[in-house]
């Protein structure tokens, strides 16, 4: 199995500060945290992006933020709209929650053009990603490849797996439905109880672009092999 070093598995790292008691002094941390370790993005509320985006300001790591987080009913133009304000306020990846309800009811219409109102924002914008969280956890196989083509009909950028704050995790079985219906045009991101090195490795090596961490970032990339010229 390849060994991913310290460098190339932060890199992948979207570290998530998404807590509801998160305070100011909280989201500070986090931003140093991902600092130190040069992790992807690190991951706020939209309460919390202008802070984030100073706080990470020529850091090289990138400001994001939650759209409709994290149940995902908020109504299609209140969705647009946090996801206008964000950018305004400095967030360069969205991470929005699919319309989880509508989505069970079969009510698809609904789903894409809640997902096209965000993407729209972010064209707008220019070089904003867009993610869509899916809450795998609550998906059959064959409804996660109906999710991920959605989204890829939508015009976003990655299909995501978890909030974290569903009732449950990101599995290698979800991961494998999602590399495999849209692996080949758009991003995959595991987020929800990827905590350890292994278990980022492993999602990695299944094709993962991205993972999303918050309490186990500093595990993940501590066990990890140092880079040549060593690192941290």
């Amino acid at each position: 199995m390849p060994k991913w070093t310290k460098k190339q598995v932060a890199a992948t790292i979207d570290h998530a500060a998404l807590k509801a008691e998160m305070t100011d002094q909280d989201i500070i941390e986090n931003c140093v945290l991902g600092k130190k370790y040069q992790v992807a993005s690190v991951c706020v509320r939209p309460s919390d992006v202008a802070l984030a985006a100073r706080q990470l300001e020529g850091s090289g790591v990138v400001p994001s933020m939650v759209v409709g987080f994290p149940h995902g009913a908020h109504r299609p133009e209140v969705k647009a709209l946090e996801a206008r304000l964000g950018i305004e306020d400095g967030a360069r990846e969205l991470d929005m929650v699919m319309n989880i309800g509508k989505f069970l009811s079969g009510d698809y219409d609904w789903v894409r053009r809640d997902i096209e109102g965000v993407v729209a924002e972010a064209r707008k914008a220019g070089g904003v990603l867009v993610k869509v969280i899916l809450e795998t956890c609550y998906l059959t196989p064959q409804q996660i490849a109906k999710a991920c083509e959605i989204s890829r009909d939508a015009g976003a950028d990655f299909v995501k797996t978890s909030t974290g704050f569903g009732s449950g995790p990101a599995t290698p079985e979800a991961i494998a439905v999602m590399i495999k219906t849209v692996g080949d045009t758009m991003g995959v991101k595991a987020s929800g109880g990827v905590r350890s090195y292994e278990a980022a490795c492993g999602f990695l090596d299944q094709g993962c672009r991205r993972l999303g961490a918050a309490g186990g970032t500093a595990a993940i990339v501590g066990d990890a092999p140092e880079d040549e010229a060593g690192d941290y």
